[in-house]
């Protein structure tokens, strides 16, 4: 029985310290390389949302080109102000 506990002991501690280090990775990469948002509403057709389709398109936003000025004539830019999300 107190074997029992003090492997469940330390299973809580190896996860919650994965937890803890996972949580700050996570958050970094999708701030600073790229993250996943939903595009909705015949506002990006015929390029996203093709057809007239009700289904929402996924994509990859990628940070990273941005950062490093890498962005060419013909690329769709994501501008996020205050919350608010404004795509050209």
């Amino acid at each position: 029985m107190a074997q029992a506990q003090g492997f469940g002991r330390r299973y809580i501690k190896a996860f919650l310290k994965g937890f803890f280090v996972a949580i700050p990775v996570t958050v970094t990469f999708l701030d600073r390389v790229a993250c996943v948002a939903r595009v909705e509403g015949a506002s990006m057709q015929p390029s996203l949302n093709p057809g007239g389709r009700q289904a929402s398109d996924v994509v990859l936003l990628n940070h990273w080109s941005i950062r490093n000025y890498d962005v060419q004539r013909g690329d769709i830019v994501s501008l996020v102000f205050l919350g608010w999300t404004v795509r050209l």
